[in-house]
């Protein structure tokens, strides 16, 4: 998968501009990039969704360094995604309700029982208009045709108007795209994972000033040292080399 071939998103702004309907979200940051350069599967899954956001500073820069078809102007968090998605809903359900009793939905599907009813709980305040429903797949490396079956069946079951889907990359993503024509939704879909853990707040996100001084992977290095330090610090020398060779060929 190469930078200069995908479809990216340049701004917050045009967030606005994606169609409603049935549309499948993912993030790309350095970590994924360098994944998807060993995994066909997880490169087609990014390279063939609707939308592409640039979750990384390292991949705004990279692709102007490129001179790549897309050359994101901002990084695009997936926070900043789903606050954008969430607050859009909460407004229209607002005004639904206004006419009517009935409530749009949002579905969280992914990550623990534990993390799904600490974000059921704090979308009750954030987004008093929404109904929110959760799904927690099992905790293993591959479903079974079983759990895929039950887990498609949850999301149509649940009809929601936005669908987020966190079990972390590159595993959200190959889900998602593989039974995306399963999946008889109409809405908005973002594989956004680590999100659920920060809404939830089983884990902390970078301060601010980390986050505007493209620092927020350090952050997270310093917090989960035995964790992270293959993904940063193995994973950040990857990333030059593979955008190197992009750019040399």
């Amino acid at each position: 998968m190469k930078l200069n071939n995908l479809n990216i998103v340049c701004s917050q702004a045009e967030l606005g501009n994606i169609p409603e309907g049935k549309v499948l979200i993912n993030t790309i940051n350095a970590h994924s990039y360098n994944t998807a350069q060993r995994d066909e599967a997880f490169a087609e899954a990014l390279s063939k969704g609707d939308y592409l956001i640039p979750d990384g500073t390292s991949i705004v820069k990279a692709c102007r360094w490129l001179k790549a078809k897309s050359r994101p102007k901002e990084r695009i968090a997936g926070w900043d995604l789903f606050s954008f998605e969430m607050n859009v809903l909460e407004r229209k359900s607002e005004e639904l309700r206004v006419k009517s009793e009935k409530c749009l939905i949002v579905m969280f599907m992914g990550s623990s029982e534990k993390v799904l009813s600490l974000i059921r709980e704090r979308a009750a305040v954030d987004y008093p208009n929404l109904e929110v429903v959760t799904y927690s797949p099992p905790y293993k490396p591959e479903f079974s045709d079983e759990d895929n079956q039950a887990m498609i069946k949850a999301i149509n079951n649940a009809d929601p108007d936005l669908l987020w889907i966190g079990m972390t990359a590159p595993k959200q993503e190959k889900w998602t795209y593989s039974h995306w024509d399963e999946l008889n939704i109409h809405c908005h879909c973002g594989t956004i994972g680590a999100v659920f853990d920060f809404y939830a707040g089983t884990v902390k996100r970078a301060p601010l000033g980390w986050q505007r001084n493209s620092l927020e992977w350090l952050y997270r290095l310093l917090m989960e040292p035995q964790r992270m330090w293959r993904r940063y610090i193995i994973g950040n020398a990857k990333f030059l080399y593979y955008i190197y060779k992009e750019y040399r060929e």
